[in-house]
């Protein structure tokens, strides 16, 4: 019992460095300050985009939705458990707004290191109130990724109001593990799915040869990038495989090759942020890795500056000298072990889902409870990764049109994603236009996968305010369109010849109508107009 006990202290009570092993509080305070920032990035696109997401008149309104999860009767558990969401309490447009300025500022206090455990809290509640509610509009990796990472660093934050570095209290083993082992999972898991996957891309090294014109949101970085040779596009396909399935597996070496391991993988992860815009994806996956390094490498790095700001505020909140005990002491002491309780049952649940996913991965049969993996489900803390284990070998992008006389269509211009063949793709990132994201994912298969389209068409008859907030501008100020279309378009990246002398960055081809449209009637119903000329290519 007693060894069981010191194994429990061990794993869950705080760290504690020495000499020979240097502790991990450098690189906990900046990792909580990004995850803070990461936070307030999320929460920031929110505020320009939840109502016409999920609003009362947004596309996929949250109130439908979970009215229709109230009088679900073949649910496995009950409706909160099933969509874990503050939203049940009330979703209008004030509420929306609120969840997302309460999110806001709970960030900026964990960029601050004010109270970082409950404000942790608070962003993790606030967001998972928002991808529990969003449907179609929350089924991106990143997500998971956030949330996941937003749990366990409720464990991994240190306690007080102003805790400063927090030397006296270092993060728990089991807390750091689960956040490095969250950062493994993301690139092995990705490089199994890469190699073990139907694409043969990967495996003949043309993976790459296309990549940066057809993801999500190109950037003009990646524009020239993809004029390389296709020798260092298959290079890039090399490196990518190697350090996905085998570099990763520093991160269980000794310190120096875990360092060397930070340093190869950093670089790479900026290479990906510069030549594509994936919202916060790739941000946390950076400086998830900073966990690999501990509080020597970073005490050697970092500026003097730096270092004192956040000491300085350490030491001051320490007392100088012992003093009795206060009756917050007595309380800390008695709840340590309730505390230290739930911890264990928390991160153990999550490690082994976490596994046991990865496990199925490489091996599908492998005989594994399932239980724990359908009961966490609906909190998304524990997932399954696998980044582009299927490569986009051609851009389609979906535009909605509309018209006053069903003969001359004017289009809704889009704030990021491409459309106007003049016009430079940006970097954006970690913002995340979630709309124009689901359009490219929608354009890959046909309208039926993908109704919200038919939706967005049907709030753009009405001048929908949310809906159109999430457009660069509303083309028909005065009074909504009789009609609205979408079609479908091909685009391509112009030559560097073409670009130097007409200044085009795209060239596009017209396929057809991607869904239906849609007739305003004069009792204010609409219809559908016609059936689509022409429907998305499989992918």
């Amino acid at each position: 019992m007693e060894k069981l006990v010191a194994a429990a202290n061990w794993l869950l009570g705080p760290e504690r460095s020495d000499g020979r092993h240097p502790g991990h509080l450098w690189p906990r305070w900046i990792f909580l300050r990004a995850l803070g920032l990461i936070y307030f990035s999320a929460f920031y696109s929110l505020l320009f985009q939840i109502k016409g997401l999920i609003g009362p008149e947004g596309i996929l309104p949250a109130v439908d939705y979970l009215q229709a999860v109230a009088a679900a009767s073949s649910l496995p558990g009950p409706k909160f458990w099933f969509a874990p969401t503050l939203l049940w309490f009330g979703s209008s447009d004030h509420a929306l707004m609120l969840l997302c300025w309460v999110g806001l500022i709970a960030s900026i206090l964990v960029v601050m290191n004010l109270w970082p455990r409950a404000s942790l809290a608070i962003c993790f509640v606030c967001f998972l109130s928002f991808i529990a509610a969003a449907q179609d509009f929350a089924s991106y990796q990143s997500d998971g990724m956030l949330l996941e990472a937003g749990f366990i660093s409720l464990f991994f934050a240190p306690p007080g109001l102003w805790p400063g570095l927090a030397p006296d209290h270092g993060p728990s083993r089991l807390s750091l593990f689960l956040l490095r082992w969250e950062w493994f999972r993301i690139y092995f898991e990705s490089g199994a799915g890469k190699w073990l996957g139907h694409d043969q891309a990967w495996r003949n090294l043309t993976a790459m040869d296309d990549y940066y014109q057809n993801g999500p949101l190109p950037t003009w970085l990646g524009y020239y990038v993809q004029h390389f040779p296709h020798w260092f596009h298959a290079s890039t396909v090399i490196l990518t495989l190697v350090i996905e399935i085998f570099l990763v597996w520093m991160l269980f070496l000794p310190r120096r090759l875990r360092i060397a391991c930070f340093c190869i993988v950093t670089p790479f992860e900026i290479s990906i942020i510069l030549t594509a815009n994936y919202a916060f994806l790739n941000y946390l996956v950076l400086f998830l890795g900073f966990l690999l390094l501990d509080d020597r490498f970073l005490e050697w790095a970092l500026p003097e500056s730096v270092r004192r700001f956040a000491q300085g505020k350490a030491s001051s909140s320490s007392p100088v000298s012992a003093s009795p005990q206060s009756w917050q002491d007595i309380w800390r002491k008695f709840a340590a072990p309730i505390g230290m309780t739930i911890s264990g049952v928390c991160l153990g649940t999550v490690f082994y889902v976490a596994t046991a996913q990865l496990v199925w991965k490489v091996v599908p049969a492998f005989p594994l409870p399932q239980s724990p993996v359908e009961w966490l489900e609906p909190f998304r803390i524990a997932n399954v990764y696998g980044l582009f284990e299927s490569m986009t070998h051609e851009r389609l992008e979906i535009e909605f049109q509309g018209s006053a006389d069903g003969k001359t269509w004017t289009p809704y211009p889009f704030r990021y994603k491409p459309q106007d063949p003049a016009k430079a793709p940006g970097i954006y990132a970690p913002y995340q236009p979630r709309f124009e994201w689901n359009l490219w994912f929608a354009s890959l298969g046909s309208w039926q996968q993908s109704k919200f389209v038919l939706w967005t068409e049907e709030r753009l008859l009405r001048n929908s305010p949310g809906v159109l907030e999430l457009f660069a501008r509303n083309p028909f100020p005065s009074s909504p369109p009789k009609e609205v279309r979408s079609v479908i378009y091909q685009y391509w990246f112009t030559d560097l010849k073409t670009k130097r002398e007409q200044g085009l960055w795209w060239r596009r081809e017209q396929l057809g109508e991607y869904a239906p449209a849609l007739e305003m009637q004069p009792n204010g119903k609409p219809i559908l107009r016609d059936i689509p000329i022409a429907n998305a290519p499989e992918p």
